[in-house]
């Protein structure tokens, strides 16, 4: 009896010994964020970080809401990896990316517009005029609802100061 006790602590330290990657999986929606979300050490030390927490950017124009992207259905596009449904989507992204990437590399529209970097959540999003924004929380989405074309025009000059001519997603 001594020795069943014994293994399973054996056991657990071999298989994380064994796939060093699962820690990982532990990770919070943060991490999978854009620069500068609140975990942004860990996130910016990624060659390629996680855009849109994995969900699939196609689906949001093709099936009208988040659909979760597949970890085996990837393009790397400017320092993210984004994920997809099917490779139908994939494709439909690689030959126009800022047709479906979220605008502000996935920040808040409203903390955009507010000239704040926050994290948005794939859940709470929106398309304008063909282009899909989120938002970080239910009151930031609320408060975006407010003013919509006054906040984007708010929100594209932050993006502007912030970097240069490059506006929007690409």
């Amino acid at each position: 009896m001594r020795h069943r006790i014994w293994r399973w602590p054996v056991a657990i330290l071999v298989l994380v010994g064994a796939f060093p990657g699962a820690a990982m999986l532990t990770h919070s929606a943060a991490d999978n964020g854009p620069p500068g979300a609140r975990n942004s050490a860990a996130s910016d030390t990624m060659s390629e970080r996680l855009a849109i927490n994995g969900y699939d950017p196609v689906a949001y124009f093709t099936v009208g809401k988040p659909v979760p992207g597949l970890a085996a259905i990837t393009a790397n596009v400017q320092g993210r990896t984004y994920r997809f449904a099917t490779a139908t989507n994939r494709d439909a992204f690689l030959r126009a990316p800022a047709t479906y990437a979220p605008q502000y590399d996935g920040y808040c529209a409203m903390g955009m517009a507010e000239a704040r970097k926050e994290a948005g959540d794939p859940l709470l999003w929106r398309i304008i005029d063909g282009k899909l924004y989120l938002n970080v929380g239910p009151e930031a989405a609320k408060r975006w609802r407010g003013d919509i074309p006054g906040h984007i025009a708010a929100a594209e000059k932050a993006w502007q100061t912030m970097h240069g001519a490059k506006t929007g997603a690409f």
